[in-house]
């Protein structure tokens, strides 16, 4: 994981907890030595149970906008319930790494 991106990860809590989060993780090329200035941030979220489906929705926008003025870059967010793609599945799962929760 890069130093600019770690030191940025630090100071992720509150906005996880203001957007109901219950773990993230970071993923992909962030968490490799192939991580550069272009890159975008990769993050894996589970949020908090007996969240309403609409409020989840909301909560998912506010923090995707949240986290990209954060990093001033491209956010991925995806959640772990989204996850289907059992390929992909074996992708994140070999890079990611448990930044919250």
């Amino acid at each position: 994981m890069q130093g600019t991106i770690s030191n940025k990860l630090l100071l992720l809590k509150p906005i996880f907890q203001l957007h109901k989060v219950e773990k993230a993780y970071l993923f992909g090329s962030a968490t490799t030595d192939n991580f550069s200035a272009k890159s975008d941030i990769d993050l894996l979220i589970t949020f908090q149970e007996n969240i309403d489906p609409l409020e989840k929705g909301e909560l998912w926008w506010s923090l995707y906008d949240s986290l990209r003025i954060h990093f001033n870059r491209e956010v991925d967010l995806i959640t772990e319930s989204s996850l289907k793609n059992p390929y992909f599945i074996e992708e994140v799962n070999n890079t990611k790494q448990l930044i919250y929760g």
